[in-house]
């Protein structure tokens, strides 16, 4: 009988072995098909997901307090796991070295718990050659089996979207990989039980890795295109969104646009693919320039405020400015590796210390990370200058009327710094503002 076999009969568990914003979805979609164990070894995370709550919003708390996902801190349950899947983060360094600290864990964590005819899957962003060249060797020495012979390895690229209901783990086709034919099939089979828009066999281990790590190069690289856009076209005095929109009108242009580059895919895959080229003896020459531009939007965003200020004749230090919008992206509690952060401390540089409001985000999460301590939008008054950094829906719905009720009254100008425009400029045009957008 085939393992696939197995976890369809229920003769056999899945695990997942990380229960982030990637690894709980999974955890749940496969849940609706086989028995599946669900290992982190965040205990009070593990907590939250038994008494029904989703900490991520990425299914919500019902789906949570009905799947039959077995939560557990316990790494010893891997044991009844034959199949299993490591989706835990790949960040980097201080110094944009890939940082595999928690993929190495896992491995040994996993290999602790390793049986014979077991197959281990790993999801984590990675340069290639490190599921076989460096996971492997710890899953062997954890768990005194040999890869090919006492279990067998795949890789499959995480390509869910956080905050996104739309591009889900179903709706993507998934990039399925394997040491051999026969696991690729069975990695195939047990992926297309949850994946409706199907699976696409990667010739090797390598491949699949290569192939992820350049999508979100891919990505990093056209934003920082439309970043660099959006400093030369406010030097000329042009309005980037009005460009873009016209330029989007011919059937092949791109469209992207400028913005934060954070999060834990496009602010750090490329990192992963030029580390591999410099031990080769290649230094990336577009895709560190791309890395560049986009590193320093956040300096760019707030010496912007700190000049549209001064054009307001408002004293730049102790000015009262206001962040509206924290996390990564929008929509989304994530804020690990927010490029807003870069904004807050460059404000600080200039004796600005901003009040922070975002009402989807982790609140506990960017005090232990950052230090900061959110306000509330009540908190968000007499100010001298707005940024709004993240497009969360909470924000559309406000209206002149609110935003003029942000300022401090005695200003002739109101600067108002909507990043992503969210707002119809023409509203904000007007002799008491001072808008700006990338």
């Amino acid at each position: 009988m085939s393992l696939y076999s197995d976890l369809v009969e229920g003769k056999e568990k899945l695990s997942l072995v990380g229960l982030g914003y990637v690894g709980m979805p999974i955890a749940v979609a496969f849940a609706r098909k086989v028995k599946v164990v669900g290992f982190d070894l965040n205990e009070k995370k593990i907590e939250l997901y038994k008494n029904g709550i989703d900490p991520t919003n990425e299914v919500g708390n019902e789906v949570i307090g009905s799947t039959k996902v077995e939560f557990t801190a316990d790494h010893a349950r891997l044991k009844e796991a034959k199949f299993h899947i490591v989706a835990v983060p790949t960040p980097v360094n201080d110094d944009h070295t890939p940082d595999l600290t928690p993929v190495e864990g896992a491995s040994r964590i996993l290999g602790q718990n390793l049986t014979k005819g077991s197959v281990v899957v790993f999801e984590s962003t990675v340069y290639p050659g490190v599921t076989e060249d460096i996971c492997v060797p710890i899953l062997e020495r954890e768990s005194g089996l040999k890869c090919g012979v006492d279990f067998k390895i795949g890789y499959s690229p995480e390509r869910i979207n956080p905050g996104d209901k739309v591009h889900r783990l179903e709706t993507i086709v998934k990039i399925v990989s394997g040491m051999d034919e026969e696991t690729l099939d069975t990695v195939a089979k047990v992926y297309e039980l949850v994946v409706e828009a199907g699976v696409y066999r990667a010739e090797s281990i390598k491949v699949a890795e290569a192939a992820k790590v350049i999508e979100n190069s891919q990505r990093d690289i056209n934003i920082a295109f439309m970043n660099e856009l959006s400093i030369i076209f406010n030097k000329m005095g042009i309005d980037t969104k009005a460009v873009l929109a016209a330029a989007g009108t011919k059937w092949n242009f791109l469209k992207f646009y400028p913005g934060l580059v954070g999060g834990h895919c496009i602010g750090v895959d490329p990192y992963y693919l030029t580390y591999k080229a410099e031990e080769l003896g290649y230094h990336s020459q577009i895709i560190l320039a791309g890395r560049r531009i986009n590193d320093d939007m956040g300096k760019y965003v707030a010496e912007s405020m700190v000049k549209n200020l001064i054009k307001a004749d408002i004293p730049v230090k102790r000015a009262r400015v206001a962040i509206l919008g924290f996390t990564f992206k929008e929509n989304c509690p994530d804020t690990r590796n927010t490029k807003v952060i870069d904004i807050y401390r460059e404000l600080g540089e200039y004796g600005i210390h901003p009040v922070v409001v975002d009402p989807a985000a982790d609140a506990e999460e960017a005090r232990r990370l950052y230090g900061i301590t959110f306000g509330d939008m009540d908190a968000v008054k007499d100010m001298d200058g707005v940024i709004v950094a993240v497009a969360h829906e909470q924000f559309l719905s406000f209206d002149r009327e609110r935003v003029n009720g942000f300022y401090n009254q005695a200003h002739s100008k109101k600067v108002l710094m909507d990043l992503k425009g969210l707002f119809d400029k023409k509203e904000y045009m007007t002799e008491d503002y001072i808008y700006w957008r990338l």
